[in-house]
């Protein structure tokens, strides 16, 4: 099934997802994740974002600890520690890029979309994109992160955002998370 992106606004996008089932439709959602992530030159991509109110979430991220390619069901972090501030943006809320505060180092628990679970340390870009996606998976944006000042100028400016508008960045390409 092709899949579209939702964008800010879409009601989809605050809500609370639900533990996913294993099966062959959650298989499915998975392939349709990557799909669309490679097709919006994402890192990471969250069911949510494709009208999918479920508790999954994809990565590849290429940093220099090597490259994670990963599906995520039913995540836990079980360890943080450490801040780092970094740019993010999101295929969701396209064209707007703002600095936020994230853990530095994580752990997570999930299982993978066959339903084995695993355990992965992350630092860096990798624990950014495993964050960022997590809080879609609980109707978080990342503009929910910024200061309350910055946030409300951001909320502003997207309410005249218009949905499916893509921007691109002076490459010609998103690289959103």
């Amino acid at each position: 099934m092709a899949r579209n992106l939702r964008y800010y606004g879409d009601p989809v996008l605050r809500r609370k997802a639900a533990p996913a089932q294993a099966g062959p439709e959650l298989a499915a959602l998975v392939a349709d994740l990557f799909d669309v992530m490679y097709r919006e030159k994402g890192v990471g991509l969250a069911a949510p974002q494709v009208g999918e109110s479920t508790r999954v979430f994809v990565v590849d991220v290429e940093d220099e600890v090597g490259r994670t390619k990963q599906a995520f069901v039913n995540p836990v972090i079980t360890k943080r520690e450490g801040t780092m501030n970094g740019e993010e943006g999101c295929l969701s809320i396209p064209g707007y890029r703002e600095d936020v505060k994230r853990w530095a180092a994580i752990e997570v628990q999930a299982t993978d979309e066959n339903g084995h679970p695993f355990t992965l340390e992350a630092e860096g870009l990798l624990a950014r994109a495993i964050q960022h996606e997590l809080d879609h998976l609980d109707g978080i944006l990342f503009l929910d992160r910024l200061s309350p000042i910055k946030r409300k100028l951001l909320e502003a400016r997207l309410k005249r955002f218009q949905a499916p508008v893509h921007a691109m960045d002076a490459e010609g390409s998103r690289s959103s998370l």
